[in-house]
């Protein structure tokens, strides 16, 4: 690292810019695939209920996700090329945003998981399947995203790391490290591990009983939902294992070098295996966009 009176030069190592471009194609991917599923929901009729309104939040925050990501990544590319250490004003912002955004998938998934148990266990109980009532969850969602991540502005845990060419939050012991922790990954993975539980415990006793035909495929679709965002959450988990490993590495010691640099390509890589698992998994969208790209090659062929 050479410093001079206006700027820092770092040391660019070989791969930098690789890994800077493979960031911001997966990103951009991503975020492309996260428009067109939008779209889709917007435009087809069949998506126009409960279950898909909530698949479109989890589609939004992973949408706004990857942005905030983008910027992060192209403002890493820039200082990489140039090698030298020049933090813009939006920096922390974008950083924030990340971890709303993280947040608000998290407990999209949760409430996903939320609303298929209330249908199976508690079908008489209306008011919780309103429309009324999941827009309102909605709306404590995303304004609890906004004020989750105050603290880590708030208290100077988010901050510019030269070797990263980004700013993060300190991996470090810390209150504020331990409050994100338990918010944004213990409260709403074991919530949703919880729900798949009870209802795989569920459709078992009503398999066993007489003339429950009915209720037993109703149980089984809501629980073949909920198995898929399971998997979603999975998929989070199995990408973002580097990050967690570096973070607690962090809790004695400190992490390696250009840590967030090797957990970040693994986080990016994620969100667009996560919207594609959304296209796969949301019938709705995956039937409308098949019906569609197979109605082109007809077309194309018939041209032909």
């Amino acid at each position: 690292m050479v410093t001079s009176n206006n700027f820092t030069l770092i040391t660019n190592q070989p791969w930098f810019i690789p890994f800077d471009i493979i960031n911001i194609t997966s990103l951009s991917v991503a975020t492309l695939l996260a428009v067109v599923f939008l779209l889709i929901v917007i435009y087809d009729k069949a998506c126009h209920n409960i279950p898909m309104m909530l698949m479109a939040n989890s589609c939004l925050s992973e949408l706004l996700f990857s942005i905030s990501l983008i910027g992060m990544t192209i403002f890493s590319l820039q200082n990489d090329l140039t090698q030298s250490q020049s933090p813009d004003p939006p920096c922390i912002v974008r950083s924030y945003i990340g971890y709303v955004m993280y947040y608000a998938r998290n407990y999209f998934f949760l409430l996903q998981s939320f609303y298929r148990y209330v249908i199976v266990l508690y079908p008489t109980r209306l008011g919780w399947q309103s429309k009324r009532v999941q827009i309102l969850l909605v709306s404590v969602i995303w304004i609890s995203s906004f004020v989750y991540a105050l603290p880590h502005v708030l208290t100077n845990e988010i901050v510019y790391q030269v070797d990263e060419q980004m700013c993060e939050m300190l991996m470090h012991l810390s209150w504020v490290t331990l409050y994100n922790i338990f918010i944004v990954y213990v409260i709403p993975l074991h919530g949703i591990a919880l729900i798949y539980l009870k209802l795989v415990r569920y459709v078992k006793e009503i398999g066993a009983q007489v003339n429950s035909a009915n209720i037993l495929l109703r149980a089984q679709r809501e629980l073949r939902m909920v198995y898929r965002i399971v998997v979603l959450v999975s998929i989070l988990i199995g990408l973002g294992i580097p990050y967690t490993a570096f973070t607690f590495m962090g809790f004695f010691t400190a992490p390696p070098r250009y840590h967030f640099r090797i957990a970040l390509i693994f986080v990016n890589t994620g969100s667009l295996f996560i919207i594609i698992a959304l296209f796969k998994f949301t019938d709705p969208v995956y039937l409308f966009l098949t019906k569609h790209i197979t109605r082109i090659a007809n077309r194309a062929s018939f041209t032909n």
